[in-house]
């Protein structure tokens, strides 16, 4: 289930997303498909949801959407650029207007010095515009984490409708 205050952003999103006639991609990682999961909750969404990709391993990264496996050995799974090739490839793969996704260590293992956990890189790809991505550490639990990508995710769309 959901948090409401998630449901509430999830469906100000699709309303933003219809009113721009707007239809959007998922490729997600670290949240296994939440992102998805708090857009789809809603009535109407499959208007403007096309799919979404849940992407938790590098083959799946690479067999989905399309993220060059010399990408994942270099920068590693959660890294800018491949958040970024994961947007990319959804928003070619499904014929979207525009696509999110995010990569991260949700832990509570998994993290290292230089990539902790809660570290999570967003990226949204739209036609006819530079992708954007997002570096962040969020803090708190595998719960806590999860939740603030998702929120993250839809206000990096937001911005992306922006312009």
């Amino acid at each position: 289930m959901l948090p409401d205050e998630t449901l509430a952003e999830a469906a100000a999103l699709l309303a933003e997303l219809q009113a721009r006639d707007v239809t959007l991609a998922t490729a997600e990682s670290c949240t296994g498909g939440l992102i998805a999961a708090a857009l789809t909750a809603i009535p109407g969404s499959s208007a403007t949801v096309l799919a979404g990709y849940v992407t938790y391993s590098n083959a799946a990264k690479t067999r989905m959407v399309g993220v060059p496996a010399a990408m994942l050995a270099e920068h590693g799974a959660v890294s800018a650029p491949v958040a970024q090739a994961m947007a990319e490839g959804a928003l070619r793969d499904a014929g979207a207007g525009v696509a999110v996704a995010c990569t991260g260590i949700a832990g509570p293992g998994g993290g290292s010095a230089f990539k902790p956990v809660g570290l999570v890189f967003l990226g949204c790809a739209r036609r006819g515009a530079p992708a954007l991505v997002e570096r962040h550490v969020f803090p708190g639990d595998r719960t806590a984490i999860r939740a603030a990508t998702v929120a993250a995710a839809f206000a990096l769309v937001r911005r992306a409708l922006a312009g």
